[in-house]
């Protein structure tokens, strides 16, 4: 009995604790999204297999990111909003990604709408704290769905997750995030051998 009073009793907590999904947060999510000009900020990424690393990213909208891993990942991504680089600076071998095959692209985005049509909400959960979205697209191929989470007070966009083909879940985590910065275009331009510009900190 004393179980299933403690039980009641997390379900009550849980209940009162944990906002449903809304048209009115659908609609900060998106607002949120779309206003963002540009973004600047440290990144740490970790993934289910145990791998980890860090690096800087930039996005300009529309379209545009940068991503310069730390050693020794020592890798480079860049898209320029035609296509997407990725440098592998130890193998000097590049590879070019198609915007279409990255879920990621999502937050790239200048007009992002959560329709339930292309773009479909298969898991929501808010707090006090923070909002978790997960988006699956309609037409996603082998891609698997992306999990947006924001800080609420301020709302802030602090971390993705994927699933990648191989069943990886891979999160990046957003620190010291700066917003709507001058960025240079010259910076989503790739240059082979250029480096990829980041040095950690120590």
């Amino acid at each position: 009995m004393k179980k299933i009073f403690v039980v009641l009793v997390a379900v009550f907590l849980w209940n009162k604790l944990a906002y449903a999904q809304s048209p009115e947060n659908i609609r900060k999510i998106e607002n949120y999204l779309n206003n963002i000009q540009s973004m600047e900020a440290t990144f740490v990424q970790m993934a289910s297999n145990g791998a980890t690393a860090e690096g800087r990213l930039f996005i300009k909208k529309p379209n545009k990111i940068r991503m310069e891993y730390a050693d020794p990942t020592n890798v480079l991504i860049v898209g320029d909003g035609d296509f997407i680089v990725y440098n592998d600076l130890e193998l000097d071998q590049v590879t070019h990604i198609n915007y279409d095959d990255i879920p990621a692209s999502l937050i790239l985005a200048n007009d992002i709408k959560i329709d339930g049509k292309k773009i479909k909400i298969s898991d929501f959960y808010q707090d006090a704290g923070s909002t978790s979205i997960t988006l699956d697209y309609a037409e996603k191929g082998d891609l698997g769905p992306i999990t947006l989470v924001f800080s609420n007070s301020p709302m802030e966009l602090k971390q993705w997750k994927i699933v990648d083909p191989q069943s990886v879940e891979v999160s990046v985590s957003l620190y010291d995030m700066k917003k709507d910065e001058n960025l240079d275009d010259k910076i989503f331009k790739f240059k082979k051998n250029k480096g990829n510009g980041y040095k950690k900190k120590k």
